[in-house]
């Protein structure tokens, strides 16, 4: 079970735009999350009226501040910013914008750090908006945590999801590949420790994507 945001703001957000930067079905990259968390206190923060800005229009955000999150802001510091930073080393610029979507398998914000989310708790309307973006929109390159991965199968919303990506003896494994488009198992950006070296691989062979 997952704790819901308290912030009405962040849900009505959320309401209108299930997914954060570009339109799932549009982008050329899709990089897909359990849940967007945020801090229980967010719109206490410098940067709320920023994060709001950001989930109204995500690629205007991006060209206007030059980053892809409010997370990066100056002003910020607080959770979240790891992951973002550590994305921010793939190499996006603003004039990729338009090409970068993310799309959580919740639907609504949560808080807390402690959110284990089960097949129960997802929406069968948004899980089958995102098997569509994946499958039939413009991405050419999907990524697939293992976690998220394990999760969508127990939906049974993506029958084309295997038990185990295959292994390529490249950094990045594959869920699934078909014509021009590959759904990639990759290490969650906020991993250390032990996998830190393999995130470091897989980061750059994203940014070897990015310029193709």
């Amino acid at each position: 079970m997952y704790n819901l945001h308290n912030s009405r703001q962040l849900i009505t957000a959320f309401r209108t735009k299930p997914f954060q930067g570009a339109e799932p079905e549009e982008a050329r990259f899709l990089f897909i999350g359990l849940d967007a968390n945020y801090a229980e206190d967010i719109e206490r923060s410098a940067i709320f009226p920023q994060l709001l800005e950001y989930l109204e229009d995500g690629p205007a955000f991006w060209v206007k501040y030059g980053v892809h999150h409010p997370f990066l802001l100056p002003q910020y510091g607080g959770a979240g910013r790891k992951y973002h930073k550590t994305f921010a080393e793939i190499g996006f610029l603003p004039e990729d914008a338009e090409k970068v979507s993310f799309f959580e398998l919740l639907h609504v914000p949560t808080e807390g750090s402690e959110n284990p989310l089960t097949k129960n708790d997802l929406d069968a309307a948004h899980l089958s908006r995102l098997n569509r973006a994946i499958l039939h929109g413009r991405a050419e390159f999907v990524f697939i945590s293992s976690k998220v991965g394990h999760l969508m199968k127990a939906s049974k919303c993506f029958p084309w999801i295997p038990a185990k990506p295959v292994d390529e003896d490249g950094p990045l494994k594959i869920w699934l590949r078909t014509g021009s488009k590959t759904v990639y198992w990759h290490y969650h950006f906020s991993v250390y420790g032990a996998y830190e070296q393999q995130k470091k691989e897989q980061i750059t062979a994203i940014a070897a994507l990015r310029r193709r």
